[in-house]
């Protein structure tokens, strides 16, 4: 890195040789954020990732004591495969804890002093959802069965907790092609779920049901609540004096609703979105609290915010410094928030619903960060194709040690979640600080079809993924070289799965672009849409058409049959055991690549399947992203970074390095 002091203090040096603390070591190792936060009594429990043990879940526990324990034995994976995305898959009462081993697929039970107990037998079902039934000495749950060649077949089961050997789960609910949400009434009488079929995914259209439940504890005359075939519906839950609440769009956005003696009444009836689409079971962003009221959290302009109802209906919104709250938990007036800040990261919140104080429990990150390091995000409207607008979080370059020499601007990294039903979040995200910290900026796209701006802009990706996407993140590009915030001839898209769809349509389709980086990247939508699971295996009906029937648009707009249309270097991660992207796709791209005599870089990881887990892998990725942007921008990265192995077609193979 070259510099001089500049006149104010900070060091005047080109864009991206900024040097920073946010290493690749905090990004991985310093990091586990909780989620599913439940109370217990007096005990607390939360599930947490850890990416130094190649991304196993563990359940924490706060006993009544205060102290902080593993609830599960070294080794244990506490996650579930159903949908293939999994999500709730453990539950706790009375000091009992219960969760899916995902190494084996199996229930097992901890009690308090004891290991391990398997509560199923080895087979091929998969667990999620989980519920306690103490009145029937049972769980409930989502069962998913693997069993039989063909689609695999999902019902609501129980779970017999009464004696000490593995048991067979006995089938309760079935005939829809998904299930979710078993939540059992607190006398233990009524038990309310969502289901829904193909070709729809949860956030198109279900239905809530609730049943009584017979002497064999059976449903009986299961009765509609809400929802349908175009009606989103999610979230139930039951107040402790017997009102069921859920969340529905019925006026576009999706708000809270009681159902009370058959009718469903709005409780808090505002522009914002109080879900968010069921990527995972068991989201939860409203509770119910002491003297019949909610904690509610809503989604609006790009951030969450937190409502206090009243069993009155009266709301009150809440200051609290977060400004993403994945999960809530109530208790009387106590509450739990598996929250985020923008500025210093968050963890797992303790709030007095009397005073309005909280405190952590647990923290995600297990450092302190320079607050002159940090990028705040700013929420950005622009205009785009189609006479429509987008919206996205722009994250300019800062480090309070350094400013970029006067009358130049800074490379730009366009990205995008992945869903494509997703939204950014404003939330901290290290690895979009380790660029902004060394002089990149960065904006992270919510292009149309993003949750968390209501039904109308959800669905107007409809028919239109591959194209709108990609409209967005270009628009999103040029509206910041126009205000004059960044460079337009250092801009590069980068992104992962659905994202890296985005990334490889608009490398391929569009040539604003002067790098790429795609991560496990679609390439080829027919090959998504015969060869996925069933979660997803009509997902592309509603954005993309009916497959085979629409097969024209599937090819049109699978980058892969145009690789000949790249036109810049690319940057190319691929997991060696990813089913939803198989490595030939990277492969064909390498050779598009190499056809075309433009420089680019494949890096391949053994044991990694659609999303990178391990600890080094993702060090070692972003650490290659960086040095990618620094060879194509022509910069020189301050931190020491392994050689990227660029090579370039046209001339002998050369090895880059930064």
């Amino acid at each position: 890195m070259t510099g001089r002091p500049g006149p104010a203090g900070p060091t005047i040096a080109p864009y991206g040789t900024w040097s920073s603390s946010i290493s690749l070591d905090l990004i991985t190792a310093g990091r586990a954020f909780p989620v599913y936060p439940r109370f217990d009594g007096a005990d607390l429990w939360w599930e947490e990732s850890r990416a130094a043990e190649a991304g196993r879940q563990v359940v924490r526990h706060r006993r009544r004591d205060g102290s902080i324990v593993d609830a599960v034995p070294a080794g244990v994976d506490v996650r579930t495969m159903v949908h293939e995305y999994g999500g709730a898959a453990w539950t706790a009462a009375d000091g009992t804890l219960y969760y899916s081993d995902v190494r084996d697929g199996r229930l097992y039970r901890i009690d308090a002093g004891g290991g391990p107990e398997p509560l199923t037998v080895a087979g091929r079902l998969r667990y999620a959802d989980l519920v306690v039934d103490a009145t029937r000495h049972r769980l409930i749950c989502v069962g998913e069965d693997h069993s039989s060649d063909g689609e695999a077949v999902n019902r609501l089961i129980t779970v017999a907790l009464d004696g000490h050997a593995p048991v067979v789960p006995q089938m309760l609910v079935e005939g829809e092609d998904f299930y979710a949400a078993p939540r059992l009434s607190p006398d233990g009488r009524c038990l309310a779920w969502v289901s829904w079929s193909h070709p729809g995914m949860p956030w198109d259209g279900t239905t809530l049901w609730v049943a009584d439940l017979g002497p064999d504890g059976r449903p009986v005359e299961a009765r509609r609540v809400a929802g349908g075939r175009d009606s989103w519906i999610t979230q139930p839950g039951w107040s402790p004096d017997g009102d069921l609440f859920f969340v529905g769009e019925a006026t576009g956005w999706m708000n809270l609703y009681r159902w009370r003696g058959g009718v469903a009444e709005p409780v808090l009836p505002v522009a914002a979105d109080f879900a968010r689409p069921e990527w995972v079971f068991g989201i939860g962003t409203y509770a119910c609290v002491g003297g019949g009221g909610l904690l509610a959290v809503g989604r609006d302009a790009g951030r969450d915010r937190a409502w206090l109802v009243a069993a009155t209906g009266e709301a009150s919104e809440l200051a609290l410094p977060f400004d993403e709250i994945h999960f809530v938990a109530g208790q009387g007036d106590r509450a739990l928030l598996a929250a985020d800040s923008g500025t210093d990261g968050g963890g797992l919140a303790e709030l007095d619903l009397t005073t309005g104080a909280w405190s952590w429990v647990s923290r995600s990150l297990d450092a302190d960060l320079d607050p002159g390091l940090i990028s705040v995000p700013r929420p950005i409207t622009y205009p785009t194709t189609d006479g429509a607008v987008a919206r996205a979080l722009y994250y300019p370059p800062h480090n309070a040690s350094f400013a970029g020499p006067p009358g130049t601007q800074p490379p730009l990294i366009v990205t995008s979640h992945g869903g494509p039903t997703s939204s950014a979040g404003a939330g901290l995200r290290l690895t979009i600080q380790y660029f902004t910290s060394r002089g990149l900026a960065v904006v992270d796209v919510d292009y149309r079809g993003s949750s968390g701006y209501g039904k109308a802009y959800r669905q107007a990706l409809d028919g239109q993924w591959g194209v709108y996407d990609m409209d967005d993140c270009v628009a999103a590009a040029a509206y910041l070289v126009a205000q004059g915030l960044v460079d337009g001839e250092r801009l590069a898209i980068k992104g992962g799965s659905a994202s890296g769809y985005t990334t490889l349509c608009a490398l391929t389709f569009r040539d604003e672009f002067r790098a790429g980086v795609s991560y496990f990247g679609i390439g080829d939508l027919e090959t998504f849409a015969r060869d996925t699971h069933k979660f997803e295996s009509h997902y592309l009906d509603r954005l993309v058409g009916p497959y085979p029937a629409a097969r024209d648009v599937y090819v049109r707009r699978s980058p892969i049959h145009f690789l000949d249309q790249l036109s810049c270097p690319l940057l190319i991660l691929q997991g060696l055991d990813d089913h939803v992207v198989p490595p030939n796709q990277a492969e064909q791209m390498v050779a598009a690549l190499t056809a075309k005599g433009l420089p680019y870089a494949y890096l391949p990881f053994e044991g990694e399947g659609h999303g990178f887990r391990r600890e080094a892998n993702v060090r070692r990725a972003t650490a290659a992203e960086l040095a990618f942007y620094g060879l194509v921008f022509g910069f020189r990265p301050a931190d020491e970074l392994p050689p990227l192995g660029l090579v370039l077609p046209s001339a002998p193979a050369a090895q880059g390095a930064a």
